[in-house]
């Protein structure tokens, strides 16, 4: 990282605490305490609870629209108070604090990171630590002081490999493709975890079907308008990715369906 990355106060915060948690005010309270000038950005709040492999997704689909040096603390920590460490990485242009439990995985799966610390020097965390909210009483700490400047170095012991989740891989045969739901977003689309460039060569029209479970649509559109609503459709989303939706509607919630369930595109 350059000085001017380092020299960067901007703080981002994504953890399953819940919208309006007090939580939340209370890490940004000890951001503050320590940099009163840092600028705290929500990216969200609402992973589901427990849910590392979503907190994964949110940050992959997020984080590198920041400016470089941006420090991100995601807190999605089912095993706090446990063994498992925290840990400081540099990914691509952008910095994070978070538990090593694989919540780091799906950026790591694309860019690997060029430097992992063990947050496991004290020293730069709040005087008491509780067993359940590292939160708070580290991470935060750990990512005002960085905002000021301090050296990664400083918070611990270098470390080489972070816990790494499996994902589920697409596979591609003639004429057929087959992936699977990997997110629901707020308004109910499934967005799955087959790419625009995995759909190459893919016709266009209705000569190409998209099913997931035991529902069917023909063609992959650019947009919502391109349907009359409540027509279930597939069009390629600002992530990339294929996702299928119900327009004006909650695609999960009238399906029955969610995070798992497998897709094929097939021509």
């Amino acid at each position: 990282m350059s000085n001017a990355q380092h020299s960067s106060a901007i703080i981002t915060l994504t953890t399953d605490f819940g919208l309006g948690s007090r939580y939340v005010a209370a890490m940004k309270g000890v951001i503050f305490s320590i940099n009163e000038s840092a600028r705290v950005v929500d990216i969200s709040h609402a992973v589901p609870p427990r849910d590392i492999r979503a907190g994964a997704i949110v940050l992959a689909e997020t984080v590198n629209w920041f400016p470089p040096g941006t420090i991100h603390v995601a807190v999605v920590d089912p095993g706090v108070g446990s063994k498992r460490r925290v840990i400081y990485a540099e990914i691509g242009e952008q910095r994070f604090i978070a538990p090593d439990n694989g919540l780091l995985s799906c950026l790591a799966a694309k860019n690997r990171p060029s430097k992992i610390v063990s947050v496991d020097r004290p020293t730069h965390w709040l005087p008491e630590v509780s067993h359940t909210f590292h939160g708070r009483d580290i991470m935060a700490p750990v990512a005002a002081r960085l905002s000021l400047g301090l050296s990664p170095e400083e918070l611990g012991s270098p470390a080489t490999q972070i816990v790494e989740l499996p994902w589920a891989e697409v596979h591609r045969v003639p004429n057929r493709i087959e992936g699977e739901v990997i997110e629901v977003d707020s308004f109910g689309n499934l967005i799955t975890n087959i790419t625009r460039a995995m759909l190459q060569g893919v016709p266009t029209g209705d000569s190409v079907v998209i099913s997931c479970d035991e529902h069917e649509t023909m063609g992959i559109f650019a947009t919502f308008s391109d349907q009359p609503p409540m027509t279930f459709m597939a069009h390629v989303g600002s992530t990339d990715r294929l996702e299928l939706a119900i327009v004006d509607e909650n695609a999960s919630a009238m399906l029955g369906v969610t995070v798992g369930a497998p897709v094929r595109v097939s021509w």
